[in-house]
């Protein structure tokens, strides 16, 4: 099933995520950005923690958390150990209630308004797994130009 597919490819990539966030050997570089980039790594880090605890862990998931995105990039100098606990306890959120949902609910119209009327569940949650993988390759590239 899709479900269990996406539930493994967001674990396998949060993942990576947290190891890019470990590579950062100076931990001030994970503010920092460079030209015209506008979002630091710290940032970003913190927007996926909170776009996935938001969509996946309480749209989907209802775990009640309640999502600050201003929060995600106005808030600088997060330890990176809080960064990569956050990307830590978002894994099992996603992978857990996407493992959960049925057949009927992947074919299902998300449950908010997401990009477009009547979008599917799974359509979302695709949509969510590129949008993760966009900034990780962000993540990765600032780290290189920056270290």
């Amino acid at each position: 099933m899709l479900n269990n597919d996406l539930a493994f490819l967001y674990e396998r990539d949060l993942k990576k995520l947290i190891d890019e966030i470990n590579l950062f050997q100076n931990e001030e570089n994970l503010w920092r950005t460079l030209g015209t980039v506008k979002n630091p790594a710290g940032n970003l880090a913190l927007h996926i923690t909170g776009g996935l605890n938001h969509f996946v862990g309480a749209t989907l998931g209802k775990t009640g958390y309640i999502r600050n995105r201003d929060q995600e990039f106005s808030k600088k100098n997060v330890a990176k150990k809080e960064l990569i606990a956050g990307l830590e306890n978002v894994i099992p959120v996603v992978t857990k209630t996407l493992n959960s949902l049925t057949p009927e609910q992947m074919n299902s119209d998300f449950p908010v308004f997401f990009d477009k009327a009547g979008a599917g569940t799974g359509y979302v949650l695709i949509q969510l797994l590129s949008h993760l993988n966009y900034h990780l390759g962000q993540v990765n590239y600032l780290r290189r130009i920056l270290e």
